[in-house]
């Protein structure tokens, strides 16, 4: 079997298993902790003409071209309208460990979910020390300018760095001075230490003479007509830019490694990547996602903006085999109160699609005089360039992206809680770094977006993790097994608040050893449950902390031949399952 495909066999046979009380639904091994989409595999060779060389053979994945409105017409149209005649049942991800996490793959890497990070982590994200650039001692004319930003939203251009590689530089709007710059680095912060794959994004502060263009460069704007990136362009792009003094604030995107493949699809399947085996609607981390993209209102997060690209074993020849291919989220300056050119569109984003059949039908039953939620939004005063990014009107289960993302609209309540568990560990003082990463020439800003951000987070926490358990960390150790529950460690409760409590039973459902099992709380969310010596091979251990309303069931092997406890897996019911 190769890759995911184990995913699909086990939970066919922990189906198989659990429909008898005596077998046991884990095995007795650790959990999956790291996908096979890791591996190198081969794919076919063919060959691709290139400027240089019209004979050229590339063994790797064919480009996918994504057309800008083509996405949007099939999720807003076509798919909503298929889905009326499909029989398409939504269950629960398939890409999910017996400890109820997602493993490491070529999509996702456990990063802050599994262990403490640092301050200067957090704010470097994907940003590795070579990729750095030096905006303060920079030579004139050593940006060397090699390409036009073709179409998108934001000017720019791209820079060709010795020793550094290629940036896309793109300069905020002037409607919402340096709010997209900010969005940038501090979204791709967050995704990429939640583990997801990013760019380098940096904000640079240069002055225009560091800048050298290169003579006869073309561009293609978002109509799809090639104009000319000149002197008179390049100037048009450094007018808009922010300026602190006598520099250029702009926004630099580190150029992806490998042979790149254009964006993925959140549904389906690559047909010429061998590792790709599940589909993309059906992995946690792409459906989970959605509640990221609601905390930072990330409502642009579509097929466009994100890339697949092959990373070949020989890094010299991208275009060759062995590799595979790694999924890239891509541009997040659309967070963080990104407005249309349309005041109505503006204030529904969140809240309604573009194209929300079901806002249409509610409208035409109550004949337009319900009061939505938009229509109570007003800017904040002083800080318009956060548009209607705000906490009031934020509900994190209803919030919906520009329009219908396959994965996000398969999202279930454990998909969703298993993200807020991780943005569980973004302290308040982490939120407050992540808003001075904005470098915001005013105070003021940097102060609202870190109250917001804490706002919506908050009321992302309260939404999810207090209704499947919100424990995690789970281990043995020695005798006992201890945890830690993410709504005491986040403060969202008094300590009072919480009442542990745990019982021991057996595979058939047999209390053993008392009710109940001595717990002691350590605070600061950390607790240990004693577990006695019991004749049971295998029993389960049922925690509950008081507050939430569903509980973490353990599944564990007794102890055999001198050793200890061996936890096998964890469930987390529906609140009210038997």
């Amino acid at each position: 079997m190769r890759s995911s495909l184990n995913y699909l066999l086990c939970s066919a046979t922990v189906f198989a298993l659990g429909a008898c009380a005596s077998t046991h639904p884990y095995p007795a091994r650790l959990p999956m902790m790291v996908d096979t989409d890791l591996k190198s595999v081969y794919v076919p060779c063919r060959i691709e003409p290139t400027k240089k060389d019209p004979n050229h053979i590339a063994c790797a994945p064919e480009a996918y071209v994504s057309p800008l409105v083509w996405d949007g017409v099939n999720n807003s149209l076509f798919r909503p309208l298929a889905r009326v005649f499909a029989v398409d049942p939504a269950g629960e991800a398939v890409n999910v460990n017996a400890f109820d996490e997602v493993p490491d793959s070529a999509w996702f890497t456990n990063r802050i979910g599994t262990h403490p990070i640092t301050v200067e982590e957090l704010q470097r994200g994907a940003c590795e020390p070579a990729l750095m650039l030096d905006d303060e001692n920079a030579g004139d004319g050593t940006w060397v300018i090699d390409q036009g930003k073709p179409n998108g939203a934001s000017p720019g251009f791209r820079v060709n760095l010795p020793g550094k590689g290629k940036y896309m530089f793109k300069a905020d709007s002037k409607e919402q001075p340096e709010r997209p710059s900010a969005a940038s680095v501090i979204g791709a912060a967050v995704y990429h230490n939640v583990g997801f794959y990013t760019s380098c994004e940096q904000i640079v502060y240069f002055k225009p003479s560091m800048l050298k263009l290169t003579p006869g460069l073309r561009f293609e704007d978002n109509s799809g007509i090639e104009r000319d990136f000149d002197q008179k362009a390049l100037q048009k792009v450094l007018d808009v830019a922010a300026k602190k003094g006598d520099r250029i604030r702009m926004q630099a995107s580190a150029w992806l490694p490998g042979r790149l493949l254009g964006p993925f699809q959140y549904d389906g399947k690559r047909r010429d990547d061998p590792n790709d085996v599940i589909n993309h609607e059906d992995r946690r981390e792409l459906r989970g996602g959605r509640i990221l993209a609601a905390w930072l209102h990330h409502f642009d997060a579509r097929e466009q903006n994100s890339m697949d690209s092959w990373i070949a074993d020989d890094k010299k020849n991208p275009d060759s085999s062995p590799g595979y291919v790694r999924h890239y989220y891509l541009d997040t300056s659309d967070c963080l109160g990104s407005e249309w050119d349309w005041d109505e569109i503006s204030r529904r984003l969140g809240h309604s699609y573009l194209l929300d059949w079901g806002d249409i039908g509610s409208d035409f039953i109550t004949l337009g005089t319900r009061i939505r939620p938009w229509e109570r939004l007003r800017r904040s005063p002083g800080h318009e360039i956060f548009g209607y990014y705000g906490v009031d009107e934020f509900v994190p289960d209803e919030w919906k992206n520009e329009y219908p993302n396959p994965s996000f609209s398969r999202m279930s309540e454990h998909d969703g809680a298993w993200m807020a568990r991780i943005l569980a560990r973004f302290t308040p003082e982490m939120v407050q770094t992540l808003a001075k990463m904005g470098e915001f020439s005013k105070p003021d800003n940097t102060d609202y977006l870190a109250r917001v951000l804490e706002g919506r987070l908050v009321k992302i926490l309260e939404r999810y993790l207090t209704r499947t358990s919100p424990i995690s960390d789970l281990r043995v150790e020695g005798t006992r097994l201890c945890g830690t529950d993410l709504v005491a460690r986040r403060g969202l409760r008094a300590p009072a608040a919480f009442r542990y409590s745990a019982h021991m039973a057996s595979a058939k459902g047999e209390l053993l050893s008392g009710p109940d099992l001595a717990v002691e709380d350590r605070g600061n969310g950390d607790f240990c449950v004693n577990l006695p010596a019991v004749p049971e091979h295998y029993v389960h251990v049922s925690l509950a902390d008081g507050l939430a309303r569903g509980r973490l069931i353990a599944h564990l092997y007794g102890p055999q031949e001198g050793r200890g406890y061996l936890l096998a897996g964890i469930e987390r019911p529906d609140p009210g399952a038997p």
